[in-house]
């Protein structure tokens, strides 16, 4: 099915888009048809099939082709703020513009609630046809109906995750419809269910990560019992809420079982070209699907947004490994001080601390080699640690590589207190590095994008786990996915690669001596302590005694009995295994910990966050455009169906 996905994508595109909305006007969720192809087309096994590859695209990668995936679910949380480049910082901030109007050139406030009811169009004209459809071969018509119920689940469930309630549209429309009503929360999570539910009893295992597998279908039921089980929804939940974990932990542990671990944390990470090995590694559930075929004209903007400028300090130049430095997100000091940084490998696998001189020059009267010396290092040390006067260039001239000093070295704990906060250079999240694209200022990446991955499913076992007072069988998962990421004996802890490695496959040509990545990070100079291979361990034995720096967390956060502590560290373990991985903002909505972690943490928002932004803003475009009677809403119906706060 990738394949067939990639190859056929752009050509049936058009066809996807049948049902496309306007993100302004009275036609909002208008399914008319718009193309010379007659809905007869759709009683078709080829129409069906095409239509699903349209519907595969849409609801699953369409999202990453702009900055609606980071907006949502990165900014404005406990491990990213506002780097060097502020565009679409209103995501981020929950200050004045953050309302039902957006006012950016980047994502709208209609822009997301716009593509998920798109989507919901395609997914509905898919379930009615594959429904009806009279073929000689069940297989297509079962798979097209379970992936229809699947994809539409996914997008409801990402909107009551955003929205709460929603309007829930489930047929597809003849006519011009103006007159929509929201659901209720309870209402959008049993029809997610339900889709769910289907999708699982009708689809089959064969063709992960790529195809939509009954393995996925029961990652994402898991996830919508969690989520309808979560504090969010406590207002109306207890009546479900022992069932619903339940099903969570059996449904998280048939995918476990399916799924094991990548035996190393950086083996998720270790991306050398588009459709390579890494990209079906058996952890992954599902991916979003992207690829090098230009006639598809689909592509991965995630490559960009967390990467911290480099190319315009000295001796240093843009370049295809280095990637196109749009500076979006920067890590907070939430997200450095989360991980054990000796123990622990997910931070020196998961951020790049270390580039090579790329363009050589004079420093200090001594001559640095491009492709040879370090131009840049990032010291991500502790809080007690000494040895260091100031932050910004900290030219030590104890700290040397091949003998000369490092030009540019950014500290996060220092003398001066000034930081990597201030200043707008931070280590890049590198997750979704990508040097396979076409040229050094595309930013159009052919990587694929995890969306379901094992790890995530251990770690919801966990929460159901917690929410059942069971804390030790709740350790039994967590530290599954701990051990994984401790360094095992005979490691070299100072290796480290990233996307950049798919350098070799791009089209563009450029001298080895212009590549600033390099196969190294700063862990010994981070950490300051002798090299060592030894194996570590990160097993937690006891919810009494936490890591170290849970309980610091723990403490700021002023949390103190025994279900508060484990959800939390419950929550800094998915910071640490899933970071930069699209879940973050709707955990800690769900969980209702958002306002207290970003007031901890994230300095841009902390002081304009308020409770009422666990839930995103209804678009004025939408409420514009609704009618109820025939009519336009009034000023005060169209507060009343506007989410609380805006």
């Amino acid at each position: 099915m990738k394949n067939i996905i990639k190859s056929k994508a752009s050509r049936y595109l058009v066809l996807a888009l049948l049902y496309l909305a306007s993100s302004c006007n009275d036609d909002f969720l208008d399914e008319e048809l718009t193309t010379q192809r007659s809905n007869e087309f759709y009683t078709t096994e080829q129409g069906i099939q095409q239509l699903a590859i349209g519907a595969y695209y849409r609801v699953l990668a369409s999202t990453f082709s702009s900055e609606q995936q980071f907006g949502t679910t990165n900014y404005g949380t406990d491990e990213f703020h506002v780097g060097g480049d502020d565009t679409n910082s209103q995501w981020n901030n929950y200050d004045s513009r953050f309302n039902s109007i957006i006012p950016t050139t980047r994502t709208t406030a209609e822009e997301p609630w716009d593509n998920f009811y798109v989507g919901i169009g395609l997914t509905n004209q898919l379930i009615k046809s594959a429904t009806e459809i009279e073929s000689d071969n069940p297989e297509i018509k079962r798979t097209a109906l379970g992936e229809g119920y699947f994809l539409r689940a996914y997008n409801y469930l990402k909107l009551v995750r955003q929205y709460g309630g929603v309007p829930l549209k489930l047929d597809v429309s003849t006519t011009v419809e103006l007159e929509f009503t929201r659901a209720s929360a309870e209402e959008v999570l049993a029809q997610v269910i339900d889709d769910l539910t289907n999708a699982y009893n009708l689809l089959d295992n064969g063709g992960a990560p790529a195809r939509i597998t009954k393995d996925a279908a029961a990652h994402y039921l898991a996830k919508a019992y969690l989520t309808r089980a979560s504090e969010i929804n406590d207002s109306w939940n207890s009546s479900t809420k022992a069932a619903d974990l339940d099903q969570v932990v059996d449904l998280c542990d048939e995918v476990i079982a399916n799924h094991p671990l990548a035996t190393n944390f950086q083996q998720l990470w270790d991306y050398t070209e588009p459709d390579g090995d890494n990209e079906f590694l058996p952890e992954l559930i599902l991916s979003a699907q992207f690829g090098r075929d230009k006639s598809l004209e689909t592509s991965n903007f995630s490559t960009v947004p967390f990467t911290s400028r480099y190319d315009d300090l000295q001796m240093m130049k843009r370049d295809l490994t280095g990637m196109r430095p749009y500076s979006r997100l920067a890590a907070t000091y939430f997200t450095y001080d989360v991980y054990d940084h000796i123990n622990d490998s997910r931070f020196w696998k998961t951020f790049r601390t270390k580039h090579r001189v790329n363009s050589g020059g004079t420093f200090d009267g001594v001559n640095y080699v491009a492709g040879e010396d370090l131009g840049i290092m990032y010291v991500i040390n502790s809080p007690d640690d000494n040895r260091f006067s100031k932050t910004i260039n900290n030219n030590d001239p104890s700290i040397l590589y091949n003998g000369k000093t490092i030009p540019h070295v950014f500290v996060a704990y220092a003398a001066d207190g000034v930081g990597l906060m201030a200043n707008p250079r931070f280590p890049s999240l590198s997750k979704h590095f990508d040097a396979a694209r076409t040229s050094i200022n595309d930013n159009r990446g052919l990587r694929d994008e995890i969306l379901a991955r094992s790890a995530d499913t251990y770690l919801m076992a966990a929460e159901a786990k917690i929410r059942q007072n069971a804390f030790a069988e709740a350790l039994s998962y967590i530290n599954a996915v701990r051990n994984r990421a401790a360094y095992k004996s005979g490691e070299d802890r100072s290796f480290y690669t990233d996307g950049a490695a798919a350098y070799p496959t791009s089209e563009f040509t450029q001298p080895i001596t212009d590549n600033s990545f390099m196969l190294e990070n700063s862990y010994y100079e981070s950490n300051n302590i002798p090299v060592t291979t030894d194996a570590t361990d990160l097993t937690i034995t006891s919810t009494a005694s936490l890591p170290e720096e849970d309980e610091a967390i723990i403490a700021t956060l002023g949390y103190a009995g025994d279900y508060d502590r484990m959800m939390c560290l419950l929550l800094n373990e998915r910071s640490r295994e899933l970071c930069g991985e699209w879940h973050r903002w709707e955990d800690l909505s769900r969980t209702l910990t958002l306002v207290d972690r970003v007031r901890a943490y994230n300095p841009n928002a902390s002081s304009n966050i308020q409770d009422f932004h666990v839930l995103r803003p209804i678009p004025q475009t939408f409420l514009d455009g609704v009618y109820t009677e025939g009519r336009t809403l009034t000023p005060e119906e169209k507060e009343n169906m506007q989410n609380p706060g805006y």
